[in-house]
Order: structure tokens, then C-alpha cells, then sequence
């Protein structure tokens, strides 16, 4: 204080004079190690998201500028190095020796919830998800804490640092050190060590055709977030979205890799379409997601419609190239949706469809119980590619109708006589060959997904199959078509079945 006096300004900030306002009006000085104390019978008051700007992942700077301020950085190559910062994936691994491999990560946020415990909470779980969605072990951690001390009880720090501990005791993960700063905006995260078997580690890269692309938690926390921050959601959605926020990847992360994942990458601040074109762009392979299958957090779909949406959507979408994706059947909202920030989101797995059965039982058994299958790997393409739409006809539930009903996708749907007609696969093809072979044919090329619905349609009529002429009049016009259209559709298929063809249109349209 004598030093800062004598020069007439501060020492712990020059840019202000001595004495300074807060010297004036509550005489603390910090340079003199004085700091304004704030009562621990505070803490239980405080809301931590009324002293951050962005809560949450949505805090995180975008990839674009991220990438402009990585370019041209002096590349450290060492053989050691099986994944680094170049690649872009979740965590970093080392060959250290020995009979496995070490993963690094560490991930710091500010609040995404007012109560300081469960923000620890939450920040330990989004810091390990990145060591469980490659498919490893966490062993130990350190935090990383900042907080305005002279603004905010300590007693909520500690409770920061509490929900933290009690997380990673949850995990089985000692917390083994630390670092903090007195910082203006609260934040919290960790660094995390992990291990998996020598070679065993998932990547971002590696899907395969065929594969079916599983979703493990609910999208729409940075939606939420955003709405409370401008009181547009009650406590009751923040709940929901604070408990799967702190609810750990574990059982996702093992259980994926005893059912043969391919590739994987856990959803954060990046969005799923960002996270997930890392995926395709590495895997050269083309995604069909189906957005009426992805779970979403109560109110998130309303919200969207009102384009109650943070900036962060727009600078997710950003970072996405344009021609990797097609959205065209979704509307502003609903694309705003897969490009919000999510904190501690799920983990997105691709894996073997005749996997996806049995890792989706286990996940519901263990408590995780809004994992979904969202989409299918349609075929090969180069550079990615990532189609959305609103229902998806190779879904499971509407493949077995499909099956059952041996609708005209297949190109030859039923006999004049009613009974199913051979497939236009060999015999011997699995029913996940045929799976994948119909996302190929449902799969918009030169013709669009409504016109090709609509002359399903009049073949399912000139074929004489009811349920097929019911699957694909609806699909047809679930991709838009009109009455008129579907009528004239129907025409067609009548002009080619005759009589019989018509007595079946009209009996399907009366009843």
C-alpha cells in the first residue's frame, strides 16, 4: 500500500489510481493482502450463473477461431504420440510402455447450475466423459478451480471442490492435486489420467457402413441453460438437465466396447453435428439420423420453436462445412437443436447394428434409460456426410414393418396372389445386409425422399400390398407431399394394377 500510494497508482492494477474506489468505499486493499470477506452464511444464496456471461460448454471458444489459433503452431512430433492435438479427438494417448496406453484429457467450464455442489458435480463428470468415450479407465485426476473470492463466499468454493470430490469418488478416481486462480468469472474442471489395453482406444474415426449411430443422454442443456438465464424455463426443466449433466458416462463407456464399437465421441460444447462430422469426415461414410428418434430434454423442442437459441448455435454451425450435411427437411429450430452447446452430454457410439439390440438393453437395465438409436451409416463417401431427417424409414421399428410387410422397397413387394414375394436379395443375405442395402435404396439420390415415397406408394398400390400403401403414403407426405399429389401418385399405381389395385386404394381410403 505505501509503494501504491507513493506512486499514485495501484500495484495490483496500474490502470487504477491510489487510493482506489474500492480502498475509498469498503477500505480493502488488496496490495496490501487485504481481501473483502464475504460471509460463509452467504453461500446457500448464491447463484452462480448471475456471475457468468455463458454458461456451461457454451463458454468454450468456437472451433473456427480455435483452428485460426492452432494454425501454424510448431508441430511436436514424438513417437510416443499415438493421438495428439492435431487429430482433433477427445483425449490425447501415449505409449508410456508397458501393456497399455495412457489417455490425457482436461476440460474447464463456468456454471451451468446455480448450486455450487452440483456445478462440481457436473464438472467432474463432462472432465471424464472424454476418457469413457474413448473407451478407457480413469485412474486419477487434477482440479482446476477459478472463483472471484472477493465477490463470492469461500464456503461456495468448498462446496465447488466438494460435489468435484464426491464425482470422482463416485468414478473411483482420486483427486490428486490442483490449481486455482482468483478469477472474476467462477469455473471449474479437471485433468484427467486414464488408461485402456495397448491399442484398445476408440477413436472418431473408424465408422462402418452399416453400422447403427446410438445416442446415450438427451440433447437440449445449453438450450435450457439459456432459457433460464432469461427466464424463460422453470426450475423443473433445469433439474432434469442438471441430473443427466452429473450422471457419469461409465456404463455407456464400458458397455460399448464389450459390444464392438467402431467409433465414438462424447457431445459437449460442440454440438452433436460438430462432434458427429469429426466422425464421418475421419470415417469417409455417410449418416443417415432420423430427428424425431434423438431424445431431447423437456421444453427444448418448444424452446427451439421460439428460437430460444444461445449465440453458440450459430458458431457451432459455422464450424460445420456446409456441403458435409443436408437439413433440408428440418426447420430452424429443429436444426438449432443439433447445433447446441451441450454440457456433459451423452456419449454417440457407432457400432454393429447386431450389437446395438443388446448394448441398448444393458444401458436401460443400468439406469440409462434415454439412450436411443438416432440413425444408420448409409454408404461410403468421401469427406463425410450427414443427412437429417424427420422420421427415418430404416429405423428398426419401421424396417420390421417394412420386412414384414415386404413393401416395395425392395423392389418386388408382393404377388398377385397376397403372398410375400422372394427378395430381390440372395437367400442367404443377413437381415442387416438387407437393412443396410434398404437405407441405400431410401437414400436421396437424383430423386428426393418425397419422390421417391410417392412412387413406392404406386407401386405398393399396383402391387396390392395394404400395409405398404399405408407406410409409404404417410412417409410421402411426412416428406411433404400434398393430397393432390398422393392422388395423382395413386394413379399411376392403379393405371398399371388395374381393377383390383383400385378396389384396394379405395378400400384403404374409406376405412
Amino acid at each position: 500500500m505505501r509503494r501504491s500510494m507513493a506512486l499514485g497508482h495501484c500495484i495490483c492494477d496500474p490502470r487504477q489510481a491510489c487510493p482506489c474506489d474500492e480502498l475509498k468505499t469498503v477500505g480493502v486493499c488488496h496490495c496490501a493482502g487485504e481481501t473483502r470477506s464475504v460471509p460463509d452464511a452467504d453461500a446457500a444464496a448464491v447463484k452462480l450463473t448471475e456471475y457468468v456471461r455463458n454458461p456451461g460448454c457454451a463458454s468454450k471458444i468456437s472451433k473456427g477461431i480455435l483452428q485460426q489459433a492452432l494454425g501454424g503452431l510448431p508441430e511436436m512430433n514424438d513417437p510416443r504420440v499415438l493421438v495428439g492435438a492435431t487429430c482433433g479427438d477427445d483425449a490425447g494417448v501415449m505409449d508410456l510402455g508397458g501393456t497399455g496406453n495412457t489417455i490425457l484429457t482436461v476440460d474447464v467450464f463456468s456454471p451451468v447450475v446455480d448450486d455450487p455442489y452440483l456445478f462440481g458435480q457436473i464438472a467432474a463428470a463432462n472432465s471424464l466423459s472424454d476418457i469413457y468415450a474413448m473407451g478407457g479407465t480413469p485412474q486419477a485426476a487434477l482440479s482446476i478451480i477459478g472463483f472471484p473470492v472477493d465477490r463470492l463466499p469461500v464456503a461456495a468454493m468448498r462446496e465447488i471442490l466438494r460435489g468435484g470430490a464426491d464425482k470422482m469418488k463416485e468414478a473411483g478416481v482420486p483427486i490428486i492435486g490442483g490449481h486455482s486462480i482468483n478469477d472474476p468469472e467462477p469455473k471449474c474442471g479437471f485433468a484427467v489420467l486414464g488408461t485402456c489395453p495397448r491399442g484398445a482406444f476408440v477413436r472418431n474415426a473408424g465408422a462402418r457402413v452399416g453400422d447403427v449411430v446410438v445416442l446415450t443422454k438427451p440433447l437440449g442443456s445449453g438450450i435450457v441453460a439459456f432459457g433460464r438465464q432469461i427466464g424463460r424455463v422453470g426450475e423443473e426443466a433445469v433439474g432434469e438437465v442438471a441430473a443427466s449433466m452429473a450422471a457419469l458416462n461409465k456404463v455407456a463407456g464400458e458397455r460399448m466396447i464389450e459390444h464392438g464399437v467402431h467409433a465414438a465421441t462424447d457431445v459437449t460444447g460442440f454440438s452433436l453435428l460438430g462432434h458427429m462430422a469429426e466422425i464421418v469426415k475421419n470415417s469417409d461414410v455417410a449418416v443417415d439420423l432420423a430427428f424425431d428418434d434423438i431424445p431431447l430434454f423437456t421444453h427444448v423442442a418448444e424452446l427451439a420453436a421460439g428460437e430460444v437459441l444461445p449465440g453458440a448455435v450459430e458458431r457451432n454451425r459455422e464450424s460445420v462445412a456446409e456441403d458435409l450435411l443436408d437439413l433440408t427437411e428440418l426447420t430452424v429450430g429443429q436444426q438449432g437443436i443439433l447445433f447446441g452447446p451441450e454440457t456433459s452430454g451423452g456419449i454417440v457410439a457407432f457400432m454393429p447394428a447386431d450389437q446395438s439390440e443388446a448394448f441398448l438393453r444393458e444401458l436401460h437395465e443400468r439406469g440409462v434409460k434415454q439412450a436411443r438409436t438416432i440413425g444408420v451409416v448409409t454408404g461410403r463417401a468421401p469427406g463425410g456426410q450427414i443427412r437429417v431427417t424427420k422420421v427415418m424409414a430404416q429405423s428398426k421399428e419401421f424396417a420390421m414393418e417394412e420386412t414384414k410387410a415386404t413393401t416395395a422397397d425392395t423392389g418386388s413387394c408382393c404377388c398377385s396372389n397376397g403372398h410375400a414375394a422372394e427378395s430381390a436379395l440372395p437367400a442367404a443375405a443377413s437381415a442387416e445386409a438387407f437393412k443396410t442395402y434398404m437405407a441405400t435404396v431410401n437414400a436421396p439420390g437424383v430423386l428426393g425422399v418425397k419422390q421417391k415415397k410417392m412412387i413406392l406408394m404406386a407401386l405398393s398400390i399396383a402391387g396390392r400390398c395394404e400395409p405398404c400403401v399405408k407406410i409409404n403414403a404417410k412417409a410421402a407426405r411426412d416428406a411433404g407431399a400434398t393430397e393432390a399429389e398422393i392422388a395423382e401418385a395413386a394413379d399411376l399405381g392403379i393405371a398399371f394394377g388395374g381393377a383390383p389395385a383400385a378396389m384396394l386404394y379405395n378400400t384403404i381410403r374409406k376405412g
